[in-house]
């Protein structure tokens, strides 16, 4: 198990680069909220789209976009991501729920589930991200006046520096059970990053914890250049997503952590695309059917 991390410094903010798709989540968020069928309500995302000149002019309802629902991006690619924000909403509540007060946001971006969740007010939220990052979401909470509902804790530290170190300097409790997030972040890193992150996690976790994360099974992220969502997202709001993959063999998290005893399940988009009975569907070339979400939880002795 690895016990140091790569070393590496970026305070880079949002305009630019990974720090961008924060932005277009947000927006994604943003439009998910507004719908009359909602599965997830961010009340803060369309004032971060808004406060950032690089996409001043993306929509932040479904009547803005172009085409509307038909649109491969603000309709179908919007609605994976509001569907991802609930089903990872549901498992940090339910974890919750079970009796972990430590929440570890991974490469928090621009979430706001310590502002809208309706957590314990003994329960501290860890958000790790770069510190431009992490600077650009507090301006903007800050002008609204935005008050958590649970303690929040600032972690700018960049994934691929001591991340370990920052978090437990600033009170998280490794003999504490914890939950943890990983939302569309670990297919950005290379595969030595992640492998160092989830044995991080490991190692900082006791009985009662639980993580959640998003992985990739393609073998060649290439083959869906040309899928309706990577395009949109290319010809409309110039975001190459493939080129910001990071395009090295992907270790199997998931098989790593049932192999270390954690229970792990693993399901498809689709599957909750059923079980909340709105969302994407399959369709042909389609750049979402490699995407898994895995939930994980550390069984006591």
């Amino acid at each position: 198990m690895a016990d140091t991390a790569p070393q590496h410094t970026d305070a880079g903010g949002v305009d630019g680069g990974v720090g961008l798709t924060a932005l277009l989540v947000a927006a994604a968020r943003a439009i998910e909220s507004h719908r009359p069928d909602s599965l997830a309500q961010d009340t803060y995302a369309e004032h971060f789209v808004r406060a950032s000149p690089a996409c001043a002019d993306w929509p932040v309802r479904i009547e803005q976009a172009p085409g509307g629902d038909s649109n491969p991006l603000w309709g179908r690619f919007a609605r994976y991501f509001g569907m991802r924000t609930r089903a990872l909403d549901d498992f940090l509540v339910r974890s919750v729920g079970a009796g972990a007060r430590q929440v570890v946001l991974l490469g928090a971006g621009l979430d706001t589930r310590a502002f809208r969740l309706d957590l314990p007010s003994d329960c501290v939220v860890f958000e790790i991200d770069r510190a431009g990052v992490l600077a650009f979401k507090r301006e903007v909470l800050t002008d609204l006046s935005a008050a958590p509902r649970a303690k929040r804790v600032p972690v700018p530290v960049d994934l691929r520096a001591d991340w370990a170190g920052a978090l437990t300097a600033v009170g998280f409790d490794p003999d504490a059970p914890s939950v943890w997030l990983a939302e569309g972040l670990l297919f950005y890193l290379p595969g030595p990053v992640e492998t160092y992150l989830i044995d991080t996690v490991d190692r900082l976790t006791t009985a009662g914890s639980a993580l959640a994360f998003e992985a990739k099974l393609e073998k060649d992220l290439l083959a869906y250049r040309d899928s309706p969502i990577y395009a949109a997202t290319r010809e409309q709001i110039g975001i190459d997503l493939l080129r910001l993959f990071d395009k090295g063999p992907r270790p199997d998290s998931a098989g790593v952590l049932t192999a270390r005893g954690w229970s792990t399940s693993m399901y498809t988009p689709f599957d909750f695309t059923r079980r909340y009975r709105r969302g994407p569907l399959p369709e042909s070339n389609d750049a979402l059917e490699g995407n898994r979400w895995v939930f994980a939880l550390k069984p006591g002795p």
